[in-house]
């Protein structure tokens, strides 16, 4: 699986912005999707998952009630809605296939990565 991600910006506090990642190769809809964000000198962290059929979804605390993450399996395309943006939202985004289909935090349980795509909130 290939996963390209973008939709990334520049927005003020109190923002919206929509993410994709669109995939490429067999089997998308046997793989949940999670996002992921990382800024310099720290680790990547999980912001959201969805399984694989979309029924379940899974949020970091600090992002609960503003972001939400859907998916298309149609099409081959997860999208992550970031609503209230503020400061601490900034960083490099990006999305992430996992092969059980569950949609947990665990970055070491995800397969197929991204590229990123930079989000910066002004304050």
């Amino acid at each position: 699986v290939q996963l390209q991600a973008s939709g990334g910006g520049f927005v003020q506090a109190g923002g919206s912005l929509r993410l994709s990642c669109a995939a490429s190769g067999r089997a998308f809809s046997s793989y949940a999707m999670g996002w992921f964000r990382q800024v310099p000198g720290k680790e990547r962290e999980f912001v959201a998952a969805v399984s694989a059929t979309g029924r379940s979804t899974n949020y970091a605390d600090s992002v609960k009630g503003r972001f939400t993450i859907s998916r298309d399996n149609a099409n081959n395309a997860v999208y992550l809605q970031m609503n209230m943006l503020n400061a601490d939202d900034t960083a490099v985004y990006y999305c992430a296939a996992e092969s059980y289909g569950l949609g947990i935090s665990a970055r070491y349980k995800y397969d197929y990565w991204g590229q990123g795509t930079q989000v910066t909130v002004s304050s």
